[in-house]
């Protein structure tokens, strides 16, 4: 194993956080050319049969020592580890003494392929390994290897699920080694959290850990600068400060990075305080009311807009005169011709564009907003703008205060703020040239411990949604009487309840995994390989879950896949398929798929949406003809739509960082 120069720096083990920089057209234009020498470079360099040899040497001594002596070891680790800095031959001494204590307390040895996808982030790179290669098993490598280094270590996760599940079943590694293990989940409370936090090692969810960064710079106000930070954190070490929650942004390690890098990029992580009601649930009630007036094509139009990947509300001319007249007698908040139209386009987003058991839940009379790439609920999470107050009173719901923006950052200028990144997952090659650009993480593929037995089927086009269910509960029976697992892929909480009363009329036993049963999961999840078992699942079971076949079901075939719509972006649709032949099993997948998905709605717009109309109108579907192609275009017309979001999103950050610090003020 080579060497990682001179990382990590002195100035690791006390300076907090990367300082911000902004970042000009010259400095953008050379991590784009650098891409084409330096991160093909450090692949070659990152020799994966020297890793593996490396490692393999000392091994021999390893499995003779007894559980003290291996603690023991650990300790002297540690000393050289912080003297000798991340040099080749210590880091595969200390890679040893990981795969070997991980046999002894969770009775899993890391395979070779793990191996190299442990030095390789490490070494800061964005690994690739097929789903279910034990990306959380790979983890527990640079993780302990860096805690040993006294660096703090934050294992970033996507849910609450993975992140309680990864910090118990690793932990016993990491506390074997003399490290202490750290969980942060939504309802933890901020002493909890600081303790946590305070641990060599922290499992955490992207958006707990990034709010809580927000709370510290909110506490700290005006004087968050660098210096300040140092000072605060030199004090911190002493053990007396509780005022800030982190100890610093020194090490991450993110799993399912393309998700939390690059799909959650899109949207701003706002921390809000919330003003008292007052005429909100009035303004609300008169814009609903307005809104329910308005003829759809001649007052207003629902538009796919291309420029931001999303659906919005476009005002007619005539739909403005009609606001007008509508809303004459209803009051002084009525009176500008700007405002009164955008709470008519609020009010139609939130009656058109944002609908029930899709977007949100409503749960104990609050309205509850669900994660479009999870599937789970966001808890205390709202909608900004009065829109979340519009839903709240369509819904019949108690109405909340507005929300005023007291702090906010991008996911891009988050996590361009660690002193050491990396991040694994089993689908970042369409994205790797994003990553590269943005967070400077060269893309490196790690090969499967086992042949992929993975086999697939064509895609199924249905004319209608009637169509598409009917067939997927006929096929869901086959699989059944198979005597194999199903699992079923919906997008939506409502799609996976209306399949759940279409199999229930059919008799068929089933569970559902959705946003409403997410206390339920581990157990849903336990049982979905049994043998003959019919599972339901939205995006919660996309990413991270590990569905071990029972005895018996391997030898029938497997997991079958079975989705019900494609995604926005390819790699969630490959997350969904890699549910199956896991680690050498036999497994497979199949797409059933509608010509009224919305996605292929989105598909016919512009130019091909008048092409597709002139066809109907002449008797043909051009749909059927050109289905499979049309959807593979409107993914690729999304994906470059959401890139765009989140370029624009970045350079809106930075301008905003800009400004905050001519005012002597930090994000």
């Amino acid at each position: 194993m080579r060497d990682v120069g001179t990382w990590p720096p002195a100035d690791y083990f006390v300076r907090p956080e990367r300082r911000g920089r902004r970042r000009t057209l010259l400095d953008r234009m050379a991590r784009e050319l650098s891409g084409y020498v330096i991160r093909p470079a450090r692949v070659r360099l990152l020799s994966q049969a020297r890793i593996v040899e490396g490692i393999r040497r000392p091994e021999e001594a390893l499995r003779v020592k007894t559980d003290g002596e291996l603690k023991d070891l650990a300790a002297s680790m540690r000393r050289r580890l912080r003297t000798e800095g991340f040099k080749g031959s210590v880091v595969a001494e200390a890679f040893a003494l990981v795969r070997e204590v991980a046999g002894r307390t969770v009775g899993m040895r890391h395979f070779d392929c793990q191996l190299i996808g442990g030095a390789a982030l490490l070494n800061g790179f964005l690994v690739e390994m097929d789903t279910g290669e034990g990306k959380t098993l790979v983890a527990t490598l640079p993780a302990a290897t860096a805690a040993m280094a006294g660096l703090p270590v934050h294992v970033i996760t996507v849910n609450d699920y993975l992140t309680a599940r990864d910090a118990e079943w690793m932990g016993e590694i990491y506390r074997f080694l003399g490290h202490s293990v750290g969980c942060i989940t939504h309802e933890k409370t901020p002493v909890q959290r600081r303790q946590a936090y305070r641990a060599d090692i922290t499992y955490c969810t992207n958006k707990e850990l990034v709010f809580d960064y927000l709370r510290d710079r909110l506490l700290l106000g005006e004087s968050a600068d660098p210096l300040r930070l140092y000072g605060e954190h030199l004090y911190d070490t002493k053990g007396k400060s509780d005022r800030l929650l982190l100890r610093g942004l020194h090490y991450g390690i993110v799993d399912e990075a393309d998700s939390v890098l690059v799909d959650e990029a899109r949207t701003p992580l706002i921390l809000s305080k919330k003003e008292t009601a007052g005429r909100e649930e009035e303004v609300a009630q008169q814009a609903l009311a307005a809104a329910a007036k308005l003829v759809e094509g001649d007052d207003y139009r629902l538009e796919y807009e291309t420029d931001q990947g999303l659906r919005k509300v476009v005002i007619t001319d005539a739909g403005r005169e009609t606001i007008r007249r509508i809303t004459g007698g209803f009051g002084i908040q009525w009176r500008g011709a700007v405002r009164r139209e955008e709470l008519v386009k609020k009010a139609l987003a939130a009656t058109r564009l944002f609908k029930r058991d899709e977007h949100y839940l409503v749960r104990d009379g609050k309205v509850q907003i669900v994660d479009e790439f999870t599937g789970r609920v966001m808890p205390d999470r709202s909608w900004e703008g009065g829109l979340h107050q519009l839903i709240e009173v369509k819904e019949g719901c108690e109405i909340t205060g507005l929300q005023e923006t007291a702090a906010r950052i991008s996911y891009q200028r988050f996590f361009m703020k660690y002193l050491g990144l990396c991040g694994m997952t089993g689908t970042a090659e369409e994205v790797r040239r994003e990553l590269w650009s943005i967070y400077a993480l060269p893309f490196i593929r790690v090969p499967t411990n086992k042949p992929v037995r993975r086999r697939s089927s064509p895609d199924r086009l249905f004319a209608s949604d009637d169509e598409k269910w009917q067939a997927v509960v006929r096929r869901v029976r086959e699989i059944h009487d198979e005597g194999r697992p199903v699992l079923v892929g919906t997008r939506t909480v409502a799609a996976s309840e209306h399949l759940g009363a279409l199999l229930a009329q059919a008799g068929l036993s089933f569970q559902i995994l959705n946003a409403k049963q997410d206390g339920e999961e581990a157990g849903i999840v336990e049982r979905a390989g049994e043998a003959g078992r019919i599972t339901i699942a939205t995006n919660m079971a996309g990413r991270g879950t590990d569905i071990k076949l029972a005895p018996g079901v391997a030898e029938k075939g497997g997991l079958h896949v079975l989705m019900t719509e494609r995604h926005e972006a390819g790699r969630i649709d490959r997350q969904l398929a890699g549910r199956c032949g896991r680690q050498g099993d036999p497994g497979s997948y199949e797409a059933f798929l509608s010509l009224r998905d919305p996605l292929m709605e989105n598909a016919f717009t512009g130019f091909w949406g008048g092409v597709e109309r002139l066809f109907r109108t002449s008797g043909y579907d051009i749909r059927r003809i050109a289905g499979r192609r049309m959807m593979i275009r409107a993914q690729k017309k999304v994906e470059k739509a959401h890139a765009g979001v989140r370029k624009r999103l970045l350079k809106y950050d930075e301008q905003l960082g800009d400004a905050l610090s001519f005012s002597g003020r930090t994000d």
